[in-house]
């Protein structure tokens, strides 16, 4: 359990949620049932074993940061959690409830216990076509997945995810058209949506496509034109220019963080999942390495919710 401070804000729980998920803890000491919780969340911390750090934060002591998260998540009580993952709060909930709906809360966000391969070492590994260059081949064995359990969120994802950088935009719509029910529930689907309605948005209209270019004249005009910054980082996404669409956004989050109900933050948000490439294996007891782009994005959008 770590107790959060002004000082170590930003090392433990915002630089700390990116290896190990962190649920933050906002309790205050004239707050009954606040005291009810913290055993509880004590006793989960250790039941699940280095799954998720436990950190605390005294209301009282930090308001400007307790106040942040209770705006963005509209509310006005404590004690109150929020699960910080990937440098980012991403889920919360209110009141001292049961330690089984706390256990389905974490569920949600908290890596499966480790299993012993038995057979660790003696079953050689799937060949990665995409990792050979060989685009087709990963579409085809993505989509045999995807027809063989339509469950499968991971695999759909990474097929939708597939076609629309190959620019095969109307499949996509296809193979995402049966989980497009679960974008406000599973936030990886509500990237891809966003990535599609980028390039709808920026679809050739009269034979002429939407430029970046475009926008620059209102910007230049107005700093403050966020509709003009939002649309030129809607074109450069469809662009897949990650990182300059990044930029703008953030641009919008640095004058106002709750325009147009956090649009920007959302869509920031979006595409760092669309571009976080699969966390490599490593030896049991390391840590997986950060992608710098990814890790550098979360930290800059972070720091600019929580300051």
């Amino acid at each position: 359990m770590i107790d959060i401070t002004l000082e170590n804000l930003q090392t433990e729980l915002v630089d700390g949620s990116m290896t190990t998920p962190v649920l933050l803890d906002i309790w205050a000491e004239w707050c009954g049932p606040c005291k009810q919780l913290g055993p509880v969340l004590e006793k989960l911390e250790t039941e699940y074993a280095g799954r998720f750090t436990l950190a605390k934060l005294d209301a009282d002591k930090i308001p400007q940061v307790s106040q942040q998260l209770s705006q963005m998540f509209g509310v006005r009580s404590i004690p109150f959690c929020v699960m910080f993952k990937d440098g980012q709060p991403v889920d919360g909930f209110v009141g001292a409830i049961p330690a089984a709906e706390i256990r389905a809360f974490l569920d949600k966000h908290v890596a499966p216990p480790a299993l012993e391969d038995e057979d660790e070492g003696l079953e050689a590994a799937a060949p990665d076509p995409l990792a050979e260059g060989d685009t087709e081949g990963a579409l085809e064995q993505l989509r045999q997945a995807v027809v063989a359990d339509p469950a499968n969120d991971a695999a759909r994802f990474d097929y939708v995810k597939l076609l629309l950088q190959a620019g095969r935009h109307d499949d996509a719509k296809v193979a995402f058209a049966p989980v497009i029910g679960k974008t406000a529930l599973v936030r990886r689907f509500d990237a891809l949506q966003r990535w599609m309605d980028a390039i709808d948005f920026a679809a050739p209209v009269a034979g002429t496509a939407r430029d970046a270019a475009e926008f620059d004249a209102r910007i230049a005009a107005n700093k403050r034109d966020f509709q003009a910054r939002f649309d030129r980082a809607r074109v450069l996404m469809a662009q897949q220019q990650w990182t300059a669409a990044m930029d703008e956004l953030l641009e919008i989050l640095m004058r106002d963080k709750a325009w147009s109900d956090e649009l920007a933050r959302k869509t920031c948000v979006a595409i760092l999942e669309i571009i976080e490439p699969p966390k490599v294996k490593v030896a049991d007891g390391q840590i997986p390495p950060d992608d710098p782009t990814v890790a550098t994005y979360r930290r800059r959008l972070s720091s600019i919710i929580l300051s």
